[in-house]
């Protein structure tokens, strides 16, 4: 069976609407929950979801990423398709169970767990979720039309039940339900679609220990991974208190909704680039990883300058007066937004296709080892602000080493990024966009004048200097008007 190959155009607009639609849920009702729930009860929340985080990664044994590739590379024979599937929700299912006994025995002899329970128990259904939605399917067989309107079906249905059902600041265990809902519930409509892609009846004669070696290294790079991307929320509510966890979930919230669009590209090409590397089609491989970069860098550095400007502003809006303590941390952590878009793309789109995901195994090791001891030494004294700047020491350490691996292949690409073009774009924003600041005009409408003025400078800039990715995107835009 042939796997229709779907235009990368096409994933990417579908992926896009899909992070529109992440974007968009914590955007509508974050500024809400925040002023209910209050600091105290969001970081309860963002606390529960963090150490939980810990839990589900080993149950998902690095297979998340290490499915789409294996099953990329197969997708044209369903029978071959159909048995690395089986393997691999074997797998799966034999780690979440294990994983989840292991979860119920620390809940009920760890105090500070034990004084969260019912948190507890509701944010660890993420376990079983993830693993019976085996999303890495879905991925490597590049049907981003079906993963986003499934999504956004559920949002919608988390967004309403959020101002519907959260009134008071005793609420917090009923929107960490309602947070569950929303980004894995729609894992139940995977379990059910998935037939339709593989066979399902046991095919027997399974090799298991084919996959262990790859898997452990992929469930190694998670571990690093997780330690140094919900280390410091996790260190904050042990060393400090679930307020201070409340106010960096505020810096944090935002920096995630802004990795989502950097990265959301990432999403779409590696399963393409995995496809590329086992058909030997090296000159494609490099093109679209070129490109990904050139878009990573064209977003996420006036995303950066524009949100370290209007920080305070940001916090305000999202969050309210109460998260004041949130906006020195969230301009420390902002230069992770390209630190991250521009790893995502060397580790995650060329090392892992590539074969050499130990490279990134190591770069995040080094990276978690350097965040534990910065979190260990910082937290204590800077709170939050020490949090946040072991996740940039930890980003930027992961980023160079990547880079000098990948120094030979990659040093063409950064040097067809149009930096000065994006430099003067940024420079020019900034400086018309900065006094508004100073007027007397609420937050919201600071944010959006002051967001027009920038990004509309910023693309008039890019236009002028005719940047291919910018143009496209406008030609893509007037076709569309065309067609209406």
């Amino acid at each position: 069976m042939q796997v229709q190959k779907k235009s990368l155009k096409i994933n990417f607009i579908m992926n896009s609407i899909l992070t529109m639609s992440s974007f968009l849920f914590p955007l509508i009702t974050f500024p809400y929950v925040s002023r209910i729930l209050l600091p105290l009860g969001t970081g309860k929340v963002s606390f529960a979801t963090s150490v939980i985080s810990y839990f589900a990664m080993f149950s998902q044994l690095g297979i998340p990423v290490y499915g789409i590739r294996a099953c990329a590379k197969v997708r044209d024979d369903k029978a071959v398709l159909s048995k690395t599937f089986q393997e691999l929700l074997i797998i799966n299912g034999v780690t979440s169970l294990i994983t989840y006994l292991f979860f119920l025995l620390t809940l009920f002899t760890v105090p500070r767990l034990q004084q969260e329970k019912p948190l507890f128990l509701i944010v660890s259904m993420t376990i079983l979720l993830n693993t019976i939605g085996v999303e890495w399917l879905y991925k490597s067989l590049e049907q981003y039309v079906y993963i986003a309107v499934r999504s956004i079906f559920f949002k919608i249905l988390a967004l309403a039940a959020t101002f519907l059902l959260i009134h008071q600041e005793s609420d917090y265990v009923l929107y960490g339900a309602i947070s569950i809902f929303a980004a894995s519930a729609s894992n139940i409509f995977n379990f059910f679609h998935m037939h339709k892609f593989v066979s399902l009846k046991p095919v027997g004669n399974y090799h298991l220990k084919r996959h262990l070696h790859a898997v452990l290294i992929f469930f190694a790079m998670s571990c690093a991974t997780t330690v140094y991307t919900h280390l410091d929320t996790v260190m904050l509510g042990f060393l400090k208190t679930d307020t201070d966890v409340g106010y960096y979930n505020a810096a944090v919230k935002i920096k995630s909704i802004l990795v989502s669009i950097v990265t959301s590209l990432g999403v779409v090409l590696l399963p393409r680039a995995s496809y590329y590397i086992e058909h030997r089609q090296q000159s494609k491989f490099f093109n679209v990883s070129e490109k990904a970069l050139n878009f990573v860098c064209l977003l996420s550095i006036p995303l950066m300058v524009y949100f370290l400007l209007f920080a305070e502003e940001g916090i305000l809006f999202l969050s309210g007066t109460a998260y004041l303590p949130a906006i020195l941390p969230m301009q420390i952590i902002m230069p992770t937004l390209l630190l991250i878009g521009l790893t995502n793309v060397m580790g995650m789109q060329m090392l892992v296709p590539l074969g050499k995901e130990k490279i990134v195994l190591y770069s995040e090791v080094f990276g978690a080892i350097l965040n534990l001891s910065l979190n260990i030494l910082l937290i204590p004294r800077f709170s939050c602000s020490g949090a946040a700047f072991g996740t940039l020491a930890a980003e930027f350490l992961v980023f160079l080493i990547q880079f000098l691996v990948l120094k030979k292949d990659v040093i063409k690409m950064y040097r067809s990024i149009p930096m000065f073009p994006i430099i003067l774009g940024v420079l020019i924003g900034s400086s018309v966009s900065f006094p508004v600041k100073f007027l007397k005009i609420p937050v919201f409408f600071t944010l959006l004048l002051s967001a027009i003025l920038f990004w509309g400078i910023y693309m008039v800039i890019l236009l002028c200097f005719k940047i291919p990715l910018i143009l496209d995107i406008k030609n893509q835009f007037l076709k569309s008007l065309k067609l209406k």
